[in-house]
C-alpha cells in the first residue's frame, strides 16, 4: 500500500511539473503566441529586483517577434491597396502601441546577471494618424455606395450604411456630413407597418370591436428599424397587417334549470348512556357518559344556469403592397363566454353542500348584449395579435 502511495505521489508531481513547463513563457512563445508569452513573462519580472535571465530574454524575443509579425502584416495590407484594409491596419497598429506601452515602464530592463534587453519601438503615431484618416474615408465611401442602393428601396443597405457611418466615430468624430448621412440612412432603413381590421364575416361588426383591436399598444413594438401605425398616412407602407374577420357567431341566450335534493346527517344534541336497568352510566371519573345524537336533514335546491358566447374567427394577413400582395397569413380566433350560476333553496340550510352554498342567494342577471360580448372577444384577441406581430420578421 505504501509503495502504491509513493507511486501516486510521484506521478502527481510529474503531472504538475509538466503542466508548469508546458505553460512557461518560453513554451508559449515556441507555439507562436508571442503576446501571451510576453504577458506571462512580464508578470514574472514586474516588481522584482532580481529578474531571471530566461524571463528577460523571453520578453525581448517575444516583443521583437510580435512587432516584426505585425509590421509585416501592415506592410502587406498596404501593398494590397484595398481601402477597407485601413480598418485592419489601424487595429494592428493599436495592438503594437498597447504592447509597447507595457514595456516602456520597465526600461531599462536588466536581469540579475546584468544583461540588458534591447527593444526597437515602432512609431505607431504616424501609422495610426494615416490609418485613422484612410479608415474613415473608406467607411464613408462604402456607406455612400450603400446609401445609393438604399435610395432605390434597399432597406438592408440603409441599415448597413448606418452601421458603417456609426463606426467612423472610432477613427474620426463628425467626419464630413457623416451624421446627416446617418439620419438619411435611418429614414431609408425603417420598415413602416400599417395595422388595420377588415370585416368579411356575413354579419354586422360593431364599430367598438374594430376600435378595441386598434387600441393595441403598437408603439411598444417600435424600434430603430420598425414603426407601426393604426391609421393611414400619406407615407407609403412597406407592410400592411390585416386582421381579416371571416366569421362571427353568437349563441342564443340559454337558461337551464334543475331541481334536486341534498341530504346530510347533522348533530342533534346528545343522550346519556344507560345500563340494562336504565341507570345512567358513569366514566372512571364519575362523570355521566354522553352519546352524540344525529339526524338527517334535507333541502330542495333550484339551480339556474345562464350561458351565452361570442366566437370570432379570422386570419392575420401580411401584405407587401408594392411587392406582389399577400406574403403570409395565420389563423386567429377568440371566444368570450358569459356564465352565471344562481340558486335558491327551501328546507334546512345545514343540508347544503359547500358547492351549493357558493351559489345560494346568487340571482339571475341580465344577459350581455351581442356588442358587449364581441367587445370582450376583441379584448382577448388583441394580445394574441400583438404577440404574433412582435414575433414576425418584417424586413425591407
Amino acid at each position: 500500500m505504501r509503495k502504491n502511495n509513493l507511486h501516486f505521489t510521484s506521478l502527481l508531481l510529474a503531472v504538475i511539473l509538466f503542466g508548469m513547463t508546458a505553460c512557461s513563457p518560453q513554451k508559449i512563445m515556441e507555439h507562436g503566441n508571442y503576446d501571451d508569452a510576453l504577458h506571462h513573462a512580464l508578470n514574472k519580472v514586474r516588481g522584482k529586483k532580481n529578474k531571471k535571465q530566461k524571463h528577460v530574454t523571453v520578453i525581448e524575443e517575444a516583443f521583437r517577434k510580435a512587432n516584426t509579425r505585425d509590421m509585416a502584416a501592415i506592410n502587406r495590407l498596404k501593398r494590397e491597396g484595398a481601402p477597407e484594409n485601413w480598418v485592419r491596419i489601424y487595429d494592428i497598429a493599436q495592438r503594437i502601441a498597447y504592447r509597447q506601452s507595457k514595456i516602456e515602464p520597465l526600461l531599462p530592463l536588466n536581469d540579475k546577471e546584468g544583461f540588458q534587453a534591447g527593444f526597437t519601438f515602432v512609431k505607431t503615431e504616424v501609422i495610426l494618424r494615416e490609418a485613422r484618416e484612410k479608415a474613415a474615408a473608406s467607411l464613408y465611401a462604402r456607406a455612400g455606395k450603400l446609401l445609393d442602393e438604399a435610395r432605390l428601396g434597399n432597406k438592408e443597405a440603409a441599415r448597413d450604411a448606418h452601421n458603417l457611418l456609426g463606426s467612423i466615430d472610432k477613427y474620426k468624430k463628425d467626419y464630413r456630413n457623416q451624421y446627416a448621412m446617418m439620419n438619411e440612412a435611418t429614414e431609408l432603413g425603417i420598415v413602416h407597418v400599417l395595422f388595420k381590421v377588415k370585416n368579411n364575416a356575413p354579419v354586422f361588426l360593431p364599430r367598438e370591436f374594430e376600435s378595441e383591436l386598434l387600441r393595441m399598444s403598437l408603439n411598444e413594438l417600435n424600434s430603430r428599424w420598425k414603426k407601426f401605425y393604426t391609421r393611414p398616412t400619406t407615407r407609403p407602407f412597406d407592410y400592411e397587417v390585416v386582421m381579416n374577420i371571416t366569421n362571427i357567431s353568437i349563441s342564443p341566450e340559454q337558461i337551464r334549470e334543475r331541481e334536486f335534493e341534498e341530504v346530510k346527517e347533522v348533530d342533534d344534541g346528545f343522550e346519556y348512556a344507560r345500563d340494562k336497568r336504565g341507570n345512567v352510566r358513569l366514566d372512571t371519573l364519575g362523570n355521566r357518559i354522553r352519546i352524540p345524537r344525529t339526524k338527517f336533514v334535507n333541502a330542495w335546491v333550484l339551480e339556474t344556469f345562464q350561458n351565452k358566447a361570442a366566437h370570432v374567427e379570422g386570419r392575420l394577413e401580411y401584405y407587401r403592397p408594392n411587392r406582389g400582395g399577400l406574403v403570409t397569413s395565420k389563423p386567429m380566433a377568440a371566444e368570450a363566454i358569459f356564465e352565471n350560476h344562481a340558486a335558491t333553496f327551501r328546507g334546512d340550510r345545514r343540508a347544503l353542500s359547500s358547492e351549493t352554498c357558493r351559489i345560494i342567494d346568487n340571482n339571475p342577471i341580465p344577459f350581455p348584449s351581442d356588442a358587449a360580448l364581441l367587445f370582450d372577444a376583441a379584448e382577448q384577441l388583441r394580445p394574441v395579435i400583438r404577440r404574433h406581430i412582435a414575433g414576425s420578421r418584417l424586413v425591407g
